[in-house]
């Protein structure tokens, strides 16, 4: 990896750079420490909408997409429970573009009636687009609303529903600008072919007077432990029966974390993976089947999701039974060193290229920073699990008392 370069502002802005010279375009990426589990449990979906309203224009600059794309730039935007990150694709030579953009946006928005009358109306069509009127759209509401009777994990980011977005006022929205998006609570990260000293000298250029906010505490504990087994049974306007196993792990700096997202590659990843040739190939109980994990800075889930190629009880239990199978050997033997090693040695090589990629590097280089940790450090992590922690881990993971399953039918 290219050296990195970092420094902060006295406002608080964290800034990471990475020099590329044979590239002619830039990338910069700000990540404010927001998401979903910041919000009031009255009131969600916040952090979405302001996704949203972020583009429609700050103090000085009325809109936001035109300067940019004048100078050859586009830009985007996501969100999660945890953060909330804006980026923008430039050519190099006209970076401060962008910069300028983007600090006159964190300095403050515009607070105009009519882009928030237009962003509630468009967020609350996407909610009922999604949510409503898509196959299994509901799932995550059923499912996080089940796994989560007191976190704020508990409310998908799109918000619990479109009833807490129209009633969105210009108070609120100043409120919640002003309690989260402030230098101090952002990381800037800047990749291309722009100088360390030119990176440095645009940043305080455009960043430095912006004035460091009191940022809203976090007042929530995390889940309490599951003892006893969950289950939702709910049906609608679908092809064929979904079921979705749910297990409590920990948080990003968690020990288990790593283990974790290893379990789910030996499980699902690629062809050569236990859920693909035990599971599907035999073409007996599963459409699809996949495991991930939801990969959350507080106590997250390891997910199993299936589709069935039958429908009805027996089919259903087959199916659970044909999981808990597969889920139980790996618990009692764990995998063997090549199998591990081949999981490893695929997560190395897609990191790898996805580093090639300047958008994808500007990220990984903000997360590390947000996580206080060296990019470099990511995959040593995962080097270091043997096949043991691994078999021991899934033993902790896959208990029955801490299995959340979620059942979606066709009416």
């Amino acid at each position: 990896m290219a050296e990195t370069f970092r420094f902060t502002l006295p406002n608080g802005l964290r800034v990471i750079h990475s020099y590329n010279p044979v590239t002619s375009m830039a990338v910069v990426n700000t990540v404010y420490d927001v998401g979903g589990r910041d919000e009031a449990p009255d009131h969600t979906g916040m952090t979405h909408l302001f996704e949203h309203l972020m583009f429609g224009g700050s103090v000085n600059i009325p809109d936001f997409d035109g300067p940019l794309q004048s100078a050859g730039g586009t830009s985007n935007a996501w969100t999660s429970n945890d953060f909330t990150c804006f980026y923008d694709i430039i050519p190099a030579h006209n970076i401060e573009t962008a910069l300028w953009l983007e600090s006159d946006r964190m300095l403050s928005l515009a607070f105009s009636d009519k882009a928030l009358e237009v962003q509630r109306s468009v967020v609350v069509e996407e909610f009922k687009q999604v949510c409503l009127n898509q196959p299994y759209g509901d799932m995550g509401h059923r499912l996080f609303g089940m796994c989560y009777p007191a976190h704020p994990y508990g409310v998908p980011v799109i918000g619990r529903d479109f009833a807490d977005i129209e009633k969105t006022t210009q108070e609120d929205v100043r409120r919640w600008f002003n309690a989260h998006y402030a230098p101090n609570n952002a990381v800037l990260s800047i990749v291309g072919n722009i100088t360390p000293e030119r990176v440095r000298e645009l940043v305080w250029k455009w960043y430095s007077d912006i004035p460091c906010r009191e940022i809203a505490p976090r007042l929530y504990a995390d889940e309490p432990p599951q003892t006893s087994p969950r289950l939702t049974e709910t049906a609608g306007d679908v092809p064929r029966t979904a079921i979705t196993i749910a297990y409590p792990m920990g948080g990003y700096k968690d020990a288990s974390y790593v283990p974790c997202d290893l379990i789910t590659d030996i499980l699902a990843n690629g062809r050569a993976s236990r859920f693909y040739r035990n599971l599907l190939m035999p073409g007996k109980h599963f459409a699809d089947i996949d495991a991930s994990i939801l990969g959350t800075e507080h106590p997250g889930l390891l997910l199993i999701n299936a589709r069935l190629l039958n429908n009805g009880p027996e089919a259903e239990q087959e199916a659970i039974g044909a999981i808990t199978a597969e889920i139980t050997r790996l618990c009692q033997e764990g995998p063997d060193c090549r199998e591990l090693t081949r999981c490893v040695n695929r997560l190395e090589s897609e990191r790898t290229f996805s580093m090639m990629n300047q958008l994808q590097k500007a990220q990984t280089l903000a997360f590390a920073e947000l996580h206080g940790e060296s990019p470099e450090a990511i995959l040593p992590r995962y080097r270091a699990v043997t096949p043991s922690l691994i078999r021991d881990t899934a033993a902790e993971i896959f208990l029955p008392d801490r299995a959340n399953t979620l059942i979606y039918r066709p009416i």
